[in-house]
């Protein structure tokens, strides 16, 4: 284990969300969790398939990658929803991928001052900035996709989803579900680890550990979990983990 003695994060708690009709609805609709796949999952390094299209959506956004390590977060999580996509071909691929490109734009527009100190740091989950972020991420999405052609009613069912996929710990459509494990899923990569034990302030050992422990059990999906497993194997054998802690 790793020698570090840092709290364990909090666990997202459900609260009056569960209750919301749209969680129910869901929860109906997929009532296994993980929500299994009878597809084949693609569980190599993501490396291997970056995500493509959504050029104009990109460019469109290039200022709001520039905070927050956004221009590499977002590519890399857009592949992983892609693979999401793939193993679950009921969902709206559509407003998957671009849920998932725009999720964190708004990071551009907060007190970037704020976001190491309060977004990642005590009870990370419930800091002011992670729902401050998630707004402007709804405003940054109602600027710029009515003008790439997207009618209002696809642009709503963004904002639905980039609205709370920090904040609110259930999901509300298998959309969500897709867009908030690509999410995760990033954390699992050598990339993601290699920029959250900074914002965090955690070695590798421990923090792989965390994710693990705390992170994994988050996961909505079947597809989710065994790429994150895969991705937590690689991680830590690359980075020796075993031996540096």
């Amino acid at each position: 284990m790793s020698t570090t003695t840092s709290p364990a994060w909090e666990k997202a708690d459900p609260g009056a969300h569960a209750a919301d009709p749209r969680a129910m609805a869901f929860a109906d609709a997929y009532p296994q969790r993980p929500i299994p796949t009878g597809r084949p999952v693609d569980d190599s390094s993501i490396c291997a398939a970056p995500s493509t299209g959504l050029e104009a959506l990109w460019q469109a956004v290039v200022p709001e990658t520039r905070t927050r390590a956004n221009d590499i977060h977002l590519p890399i999580v857009t592949a992983y929803a892609t693979r999401l996509c793939e193993a679950y071909p009921q969902a709206d691929r559509e407003l998957v991928l671009v849920a998932t490109a725009l999720h964190d734009t708004g990071w551009a527009h907060v007190d970037e001052s704020r976001i190491i100190s309060e977004g990642f740091q005590g009870d990370w989950r419930k800091a002011a900035i992670r729902y401050e972020h998630e707004a402007e991420g709804c405003q940054v999405a109602r600027r710029v996709l009515p003008e790439l052609g997207y009618d209002a009613e696809f642009v709503d069912r963004v904002c639905e989803i980039i609205d709370g996929h920090d904040t609110r710990p259930v999901a509300f459509s298998l959309e969500d579900a897709l867009v908030r494990d690509s999410d995760r899923l990033w954390r699992f990569d050598r990339a993601g680890i290699a920029m959250s034990t900074t914002w965090f302030g955690m070695d590798p050992a421990e923090y792989t550990d965390r994710l693990e422990r705390e992170i994994l059990p988050e996961l909505i999906t079947e597809a989710a979990v065994r790429m994150a497993e895969a991705d937590l194997a690689r991680s830590r054998a690359l980075m020796r983990t075993e031996a540096i802690r």
